[in-house]
């Protein structure tokens, strides 16, 4: 085996050299390349047959047709034999075919319908004590409005978002990554209480009795671009790997609603009440695989007036 090497090795320099014709002590028609103290020799097809009685005094290594002449080729071989006796070629190979397998990290991945389960709330940050409050809060007898009119339940699944697709760009070495998407967000407000809004010319809302109510909330639907920044820690693991992501996100309100559920039946009222149009909010995701958690929060409120609700969502993120 170690022979074969050698011979293999000799043979690819012996291709990069220029041919050089020397007949002195070599039989007439044979062609001679001289590599240093090395010469290499082919005998013509005539001759092919008396290269093994060709006699020389240094020494000599025949590889097929070609004959190797030059002194010390013996102990050289001997001693380049002995270097790369000791090498595992098997687990060379194999080490080699592992690295050629492995899947450079993609500079532009894409997830196809991811989707979001978490809990939508807000944080009441009215002044209740101010006639705009008062007004938008129409009280019934004579407990002033509160937050405790607008309180929700946080035992039920309250936010559920659809991403059409989230896409990442390789910014630096697919470490740093430019990422985005499209989707719909849709935030379920389920209220403790019966507050009902009013869509009249300036929207407002009333007090209502809960034993009345088995279910009441308000819903809001937007669709949204997400941008955010995104850091996966080791690449080569793909969407296994630890990442983080932070960014801003868009949203455009394109329904709203409130429903009600009581022993008389079910109550809907679609309207787009006094909500912002426009959600600009701060976002951002942690995750190690496909599960992520995420959250966001609206950098104002959700109302165009009367109350000052800024709302957040947090929950788990699931993608291919």
């Amino acid at each position: 085996m170690k022979h074969v090497a050698v011979a293999l090795l000799l043979g690819v320099l012996s291709t990069q050299v220029m041919a050089q014709t020397d007949t002195t002590k070599l039989k007439k028609g044979t062609t001679i390349m001289k590599i240093g103290n090395m010469t290499i020799v082919k005998p013509n097809e005539a001759e092919t047959s008396k290269a093994d009685s060709l006699k020389v005094k240094e020494d000599t290594l025949k590889m097929g047709n070609l004959i190797i002449v030059g002194k010390g080729i013996s102990e050289g071989v001997n001693k380049l034999g002995k270097a790369i006796e000791g090498i595992d070629i098997k687990k060379i190979a194999e080490t080699a075919s592992d690295v050629l397998k492995k899947k450079k990290p993609k500079k532009v991945s894409t997830n196809w319908f991811v989707y979001d389960i978490g809990f939508a709330g807000y944080n009441d940050n009215t002044n209740y004590a101010t006639a705009a409050a008062q007004s938008f809060v129409r009280p019934t007898g004579i407990a002033p409005a509160s937050k405790g009119d607008f309180a929700l339940r946080t035992s039920r699944v309250s936010n559920f978002n659809l991403w059409f697709f989230m896409q990442r760009v390789s910014i630096i070495q697919s470490v740093l990554n430019l990422k985005y998407g499209f989707g719909i967000e849709s935030n379920n407000y389920f209220f403790k209480t019966g507050i009902t809004y009013v869509d009249d010319i300036n929207v407002y809302t009333t007090r209502g009795g809960w034993n009345e109510r088995s279910k009441n909330k308000l819903v809001a639907n937007y669709l949204t671009v997400p941008v955010m920044l995104n850091i996966n820690t080791n690449p080569t693991k793909g969407k296994r790997g630890f990442q983080f992501s932070a960014g801003v996100s868009g949203g455009y309100l394109s329904s709203a609603r409130q429903k009600q559920k009581g022993p008389g039946g079910t109550d809907k009222t679609k309207s787009n009440f006094n909500l912002e149009p426009f959600k600009l909010s701060y976002v951002a995701e942690l995750g190690l695989g496909p599960v992520k958690f995420y959250g966001s929060l609206a950098s104002k409120p959700m109302h165009q007036y009367g109350v000052d609700q800024v709302p957040y969502t947090l929950g788990l993120r699931f993608s291919n």
